[in-house]
């Protein structure tokens, strides 16, 4: 059976690069969204799966894996690349259901798919998780509380995974994405071309145990640090 990786939070952003350069590599790709009607064009394109699954339910995230078994076996390699990001505003405007909810996404949701995904690759001893996490998980903003403490949880979550499991043979990476992705510019500002972000991805795919790495930067020459 061919290598596969299972992608959740797709869309046709970061997501979508990033199937398209592992199916290329010859990975069985599995793509988890609420919505995978979006998702129709690029399942046919490369061929890949498409499962519903809302990340911040149990039972959803339970759901998916029951179905992943079934169609790949354990994946080699799973991607956690949904977030939510609400509206940003003064803490005392904020709606707490709202940012609740964006928690749930960003963070608990990473949780529950590591779990999922350890429970089958511990017994292994092989595979790899990864996390697309961002500016705010290293620098919180002002008027960003909501966004900054999911990211913030999503990057304590990996360094201690990364500590937890990487002696088990389990590659755990965080990726800080540091700008705002695109393929065209906007503006004078510019942008992280997804199809570049998806290289480095597969790059810590094929790293060696003996060089792994748990987190790596990216950003354009002209983003400030």
């Amino acid at each position: 059976m061919n290598d596969s990786v299972l992608i959740i939070g797709s869309g046709p952003g970061l997501s979508a690069s990033l199937a398209r350069l592992f199916a290329s590599k010859g990975l069985k790709v599995v793509l988890a969204s609420r919505n995978i009607e979006k998702l129709n064009d690029l399942k046919n394109e490369i061929n890949a799966e498409t499962i519903i699954c809302d990340s911040s339910n149990h039972e959803s995230v339970l759901n998916l894996f029951k179905k992943v078994d079934k169609i790949v076996g354990t994946p080699n390699l799973v991607i956690y690349n949904a977030s939510a990001r609400p509206n940003k505003g003064p803490i005392n405007e904020l709606n707490p259901a709202e940012t609740q909810k964006a928690i749930n996404i960003t963070c608990f949701g990473a949780f529950l798919v590591a779990q999922e995904a350890a429970k089958r690759m511990v017994d292994k001893k092989k595979g790899s998780i990864f996390f697309t996490g961002a500016t705010a998980g290293v620098k919180g903003f002002p008027n960003s509380s909501a966004f900054a403490m999911g990211k913030f949880g999503l990057r304590g979550l990996a360094q201690s995974l990364a500590r937890e499991l990487h002696p088990k043979g389990i590659h755990i990476v965080h990726f800080i994405i540091d700008g705002g992705i695109g393929k065209e510019p906007k503006g004078d500002y510019q942008t992280i071309n997804p199809d570049e972000i998806a290289k480095t991805y597969f790059q810590f795919y094929k790293q060696d145990k003996s060089a792994w790495a748990w987190e790596v930067e990216l950003r354009t020459s002209m983003e400030k640090f």
